[in-house]
């Protein structure tokens, strides 16, 4: 295989529908010429006329420098990369026709490196366009590879044209049509329309790649109501046989007596300390009635920063370990485990239920003993990392798979977890059974993305926080006042409080991430003596980290200096205080999950979130609207709605297939009424044209469709 035929294979593109399908990103104009009289500063361009002036010039940036006359102007064409033979061709006297973008400054109109050819060729008779691509892979080669894919690409019409007139697209444009005019544009067409997707060409796309996601979805969904999982009826009570010993006219033991006795599922209810609030007390049973049928639960629980999803999630748990089934709860970092580990134990263990703790780091006889109390089913309840899906670990009886923060994991890894269910060779239908999913976010959907990317989930929401929370102020402060906030600081201290102190993640350098977080815990150590300031970030050993939260949940240490690692899970009660330094950086639901941290007790809480301009005079327009959002409103699902408006729902959902996105054209929210659409048309595919559907799904999907399923 040829170095571009691997980078092909690097951007995904195996079959000839999958070159089709790679749309221009851009595309420049080559079928025209026009004079510098016309032109217009940004303008890209399409020149000819003489060289007038060529030199090299010398100095700090060796440059070739070539002035162009066409008759109505001039314009300088800078070179900072350039070889002999490009010398040559540009020569004084020369004819040439130039491509690039037209810019303007000191020396008049200008163009870095232009594209050069020798004047009086013909014109092209489409616009050119230009492809996403990766090193090693030249435009030329993946024009000629695209084409070629589009002439081999089997495009026959999965979509009836009675459907397509619902969205006013006329049938002639075709899968063909379209791509063939989005690959090869007419000069007379609006480049705007091209660049908005308003285009017939371009609706057409969007209306299908719309139409694959439902069915594809649809399908999962059908699917997975043919399988079967555990049916966990959610008993208040059940029977335990005691000895009778007072019978009349009877001897102590001759008979058995079953006696009522509440359930795990009641004994924990009565025993958590606090009441679940009314949402909490619904979504329970929305996911208690999903599990007590045969047929696996594929659901999400959505609610904001401290609504109590674990308490939810113990508490269907419960149900599981009632019916006498294991169940997991895989979280995706260490010290979010840890958290829901300590939670769950101190609410489960005084109820006798044994639990297991799996993680990547845990020396090798504990973990020896771990899988050996999961295998044999004494563990009923297991608490991990992703170390939960490895080869090594095999469940006694899984029933039910719980997914906290289930955006942070790969597709893959939620796969996996769900194929851990064991085949009992005593479970009636055990070779097709499947646990029940819960997943779980504190990064809620806003209604119109969850139509879409969890069109195959049921979606439980906790959409109210439990009372005496306090409400957190937020403050967005220059760090040029730095110090006003360490006064702060030394104020909430005074008072006997504890704060959070967040450092910037630089995916980039952890060498700089590093480095920020402990030059500020440095400062801070200097500008309050006699504090306890602690430092947190992803380098520490494991076991660092665990000694230094200790010191922090148990008030010892008053100030925590840490990266993002601390985003989900630390529950404080006495931390009042978060800083977010540098909070430019941060994503707007990060931010959010941040500030959760704070306001779980009843003192006052606040967020001061630190912001620099660096070298610029002001902050970008999205980082401004980030920080406005969060001074605005504390509500989560406000927040996640201006996230989209922000982000835009591809970036929005970007992890939900690990880096692939689920939708390449379309948009959810501006393409709402084809969503629509794809939606209410999907299971009339899937009814009356079933082969139609299932060649629709692998024209667009292929080997993705298991994806979606997760």
């Amino acid at each position: 295989m040829t170095g571009p035929q691997k980078a092909l294979h690097k951007l995904g593109l195996h079959r000839p529908i999958d070159l089709a399908l790679h749309l221009p990103l851009r595309y420049e104009d080559e079928t025209r010429l026009v004079k510098l009289r016309d032109v217009r500063e940004g303008d890209m361009a399409q020149l000819e006329g003489a060289v007038t002036h060529s030199e090299v010039k010398l100095g700090g940036h060796r440059q070739l420098l070539v002035t162009l006359n066409d008759g109505t102007g001039t314009c300088l064409l800078r070179f900072f990369t350039f070889y002999p033979s490009m010398q040559q061709a540009m020569a004084v006297g020369s004819r040439v026709r130039v491509r690039g973008e037209i810019r303007g400054g000191f020396a008049g109109l200008t163009m870095m490196h232009p594209v050069v050819k020798p004047a009086g060729g013909e014109l092209a008779a489409a616009l050119t366009p230009v492809y996403p691509t990766v090193a090693g892979l030249p435009q030329s080669y993946l024009r000629r590879a695209v084409q070629a894919g589009l002439g081999r690409a089997d495009l026959p019409d999965t979509v009836l044209s009675i459907y397509l007139k619902e969205i006013c697209l006329h049938p002639s444009w075709n899968m063909r049509k379209a791509l063939s005019f989005l690959h090869n544009p007419t000069p007379d067409v609006s480049l705007s329309a091209l660049q908005d997707h308003s285009h017939p060409a371009w609706q057409r796309l969007k209306a299908e790649e719309l139409l694959a996601q439902q069915l594809s979805q649809l399908q999962s969904r059908r699917e997975r109501a043919r399988l079967r999982a555990p049916m966990l009826a959610n008993r208040q009570t059940g029977l335990c046989t005691q000895p009778e010993t007072d019978a009349p006219g009877g001897s102590p033991g001759d008979d058995n007596l079953a006696v009522p006795v509440l359930s795990l599922y009641a004994r924990l209810l009565a025993t958590l300390p606090f009441e679940l609030t009314a949402a909490q007390t619904r979504v329970v049973a929305e996911i208690t009635q999903d599990i007590a049928h045969p047929v696996p639960m594929h659901r999400l629980l959505q609610g904001d920063v401290g609504a109590g999803k674990t308490a939810v999630a113990a508490l269907t748990a419960a149900v599981c370990m009632d019916a006498g089934w294991q169940c997991a709860l895989m979280a995706p970092t260490e010290i979010l485990a840890t958290q829901h580990f300590a939670k769950l134990v101190g609410w489960l263990h005084p109820l006798g239920i044994t639990v297991a703790w799996l993680t990547g780091s845990q020396k090798a006889k504990e973990r020896r003993e771990m899988l050996a109390l999961i295998a044999s089913g004494q563990a009923q309840l297991v608490v991990g990392t992703h170390a939960l899906i490895q080869d090594r670990v095999q469940f006694h009886r899984l029933a039910l798979a719980i997914i906290d923060e289930q955006h942070r994991f790969g597709v893959a890894q939620r796969l996996a977890l769900r194929a851990k269910v064991a085949a009992d060779a005593n479970e009636v239908d055990a070779a097709g059974a499947e646990p029940h999913l819960l997943m779980m976010t504190a990064t809620p959907i806003p209604r119109t993305l969850a139509m879409s990317y969890y069109a195959d989930l049921d979606v439980s929401t906790i959409d109210e926080l439990p009372p005496g929370r306090t409400p957190i102020v937020t403050k967005v402060v220059h760090e040029a006042r730095r110090d006003e906030v360490v006064e702060r600081i030394r104020d909430q201290i005074a008072q006997g409080r504890q704060i959070y102190w967040v450092c910037p993640l630089i995916e980039e350098s952890e060498a700089l991430d590093l480095t920020n977080a402990t030059e500020t815990h440095a400062q801070l150590s200097v500008a309050l003596t006699g504090v306890m300031v602690g430092l947190l970030h992803s380098r520490m050993p494991v076991a660092e980290k665990h000694a230094v939260m200790r010191l922090f949940t148990s008030g010892q240490m008053a100030i925590l200096v840490s990266t993002t690692v601390i985003e989900v899970g630390v529950d404080v009660p006495n931390a009042s205080l978060m800083v977010i330094e540098h909070a430019e950086r941060f994503g707007l639901s990060q931010l959010h999950q941040l500030r959760g941290r704070v306001g779980r007790g009843a003192a006052a809480s606040a967020c001061v979130l630190l912001y620099s301009t660096g070298d610029a005079p002001r902050l970008g327009e999205t980082a401004r609207a980030r920080l406005r959002a969060m001074a605005e409103t504390n509500d989560g699902f406000e927040i996640a709605r201006r996230d989209l408006e922000i982000r835009g729902p591809g970036e929005f959902m970007g992890a939900r297939q690990s880096g692939d996105a689920m939708l390449r054209f379309a948009d959810v929210v501006e393409d709402a009424a084809l969503l629509d659409w794809a939606r209410r048309l999907a299971p009339v595919m899937l009814d009356q044209h079933p082969a139609l559907a299932e060649q629709h799904v692998q024209r667009w999907l292929g080997g993705k469709a298991e994806f979606l399923k997760a």
